[in-house]
Order: C-alpha cells, then sequence, then structure tokens
C-alpha cells in the first residue's frame, strides 16, 4: 500500500538547532531537504543549489510575480522563498520532504489550499529552553557580529511566541535527545492511516 510524502514543515528561531536537526535527518536518508531560495549573501562554506539557491532580488521578484513560490517571506532584511517545484513532485511520490522555515513562511503554508499539501502537512515548532540558552548558543556560532546577534535575539522572541499555532512542540535538550524525538514524530505520522493510499 502506497502512502503520501509527508511535508515536515519546521521552524524555530536561530541558534534553536532547527537547521541541524533537518540537514540531519536529511543526511540519513529518512527525508529529502527542500532547497530554499534566499537573496542573502553565502556563508564560507555554503554552496547554491546545496543550503540555498542564492538569487538577485530582481531574480527573487520575478520568481514571486510567475507564482513559483509556494511561500516566501522577508527575514532579517533578506528574502527568503520555497519552490513549488522543490516540493509538490516529491510528495506525489510518497517522498517526505523536510522544510527549515520561519514563522511567516509556515503561515503561508498552512493556508495554502493545495489538497497535496494538506494532506502531508507537519508543523513542529523548536525552541531553546529560555532565553540565555539561545543567547550562549547564538554566541557560540561565531558567524556573526554583536550587532547581528542582538537582532536576531529580538526577533527570536517574538517568533517564540507563535509556538501555539504549531500542532507540535518540541523543547529543546541535548542534540541527540533533540534528534530521537524529532525522528520519531516523522516515524509515527508516516503510520497514520489517513496517509495510505489504496493502490
Amino acid at each position: 500500500m502506497a502512502r503520501s510524502g509527508i511535508l515536515y514543515l519546521v521552524s524555530g528561531p536561530s541558534g534553536s538547532g532547527k537547521s541541524t536537526l533537518c540537514r540531519r535527518l536529511a543526511a540519513e536518508g529518512e527525508a529529502e531537504f527542500s532547497v530554499s531560495c534566499t537573496t542573502r549573501a553565502p556563508r564560507f562554506g555554503e554552496t547554491h543549489g546545496k543550503e540555498y539557491f542564492f538569487l538577485t532580488k530582481d531574480e527573487f521578484t520575478a520568481k514571486v510575480a510567475a507564482g513559483d513560490f509556494l511561500e516566501h517571506a522577508l527575514v532579517h532584511g533578506n528574502h527568503y522563498g520555497t519552490l513549488r517545484s522543490e516540493v509538490l513532485g516529491r510528495l506525489a511520490a510518497g517522498v517526505d520532504v523536510v522544510m527549515d522555515i520561519d514563522v511567516q513562511g509556515a503561515a503561508q503554508v498552512r493556508a495554502c489550499q493545495d489538497p497535496a499539501i494538506r494532506l502531508a502537512l507537519v508543523d513542529l515548532f523548536v525552541m531553546p529552553p529560555d532565553e540565555a540558552e539561545l543567547a550562549r548558543r547564538l554566541r557560540g556560532r561565531g558567524t556573526d557580529s554583536d550587532e547581528v546577534i542582538a537582532l536576531r535575539l529580538h526577533n527570536a522572541i517574538g517568533e517564540m511566541s507563535h509556538w501555539p499555532e504549531y500542532r507540535y512542540r518540541l523543547l529543546s535538550a541535548t542534540p541527540e535527545e533533540d534528534f530521537e524525538r524529532f525522528k520519531s514524530l516523522l516515524v509515527g505520522e508516516r503510520l497514520r492511516v489517513s496517509r495510505l493510499r489504496a493502490d
């Protein structure tokens, strides 16, 4: 019996560990990672088409006008978006897709009327145990200036107020504990009868 793919939508503030969870899930072959588009500059070691599709503002605007995005948003002064082509074909083929997405984009996906998206959607909010731990994680990255860290902390507090909008919440502990719970939710969702197709 075939199964529809799951769209595993994951949000959380910078430093929550959501990106690490999503990439590990994909690396272990449990789901395919939906690569987002962004207008921000690549960080050291990032590759076009792997971490992100790096677009100019004009390229991004053209894709918005063409209706190519499932969702898009302005975050930290940069545009981000998920291409429909990165998601719909995989779901139809029964492939699970994991999306690392902000709260604005998540709201757009939840509002999507496409039956395939509505059937597939599982949304999870990942959050740190407290603001002090979040600040420690952001500083520990060593990739951002003090000004950027301050902006991310400010935005994170606002983002964390959105967790009740999600079906599931993961309160972060250790990386291993987080991943076990993160993966177990996906495994459990695969067992839902509503996802099975009698074909």
